[in-house]
């Protein structure tokens, strides 16, 4: 059984920096894209970043660009986002997802992905 396991979410003032980390087992991702997605309250879930499998190529959502690092640990099983200059509009229940692709961009849709693990809070006050 596949599980995506997120931890490291909390509450933060803006401005602040944060780090969350997914954990995979029941199935290597080391060929496959990984990535994070968002979903704040009465909002759709959206795409936050993603890196393929061999961790060559990353790719972002605007909103995010130049404050979220993306990377990814194949010997660890794990991907991690770091978060910088948080911003009280970042604030929402952040998914790590895997897709069976390897390239970052096929995961840049909500609809490609084929794992997902159960969301970890990141909550950013002004």
């Amino acid at each position: 059984q596949v599980q995506l396991v997120e931890s490291g979410g909390g509450l933060v003032q803006a401005g602040s920096s944060l780090s969350l980390s997914c954990a995979a087992s029941g199935r290597t991702f080391s060929t496959d894209a990984m990535g994070w997605f968002r979903q704040a309250p009465g909002k759709e879930r959206e795409f936050v970043a993603a890196i393929s499998g061999n961790g060559g190529s990353t790719t972002y959502a605007d909103s995010v660009k130049g404050r979220f690092t993306i990377s990814k640990d194949n010997a660890k099983n794990t991907v991690y986002l770091q978060m910088s200059s948080l911003k009280p509009e970042d604030t929402a229940v952040y998914y790590c997802a895997a897709a069976m692709f390897s390239g970052s961009y096929y995961l840049r849709r909500v609809s490609n992905a084929d794992y997902w693990g159960q969301g970890t809070q990141v909550t950013v006050s002004s």
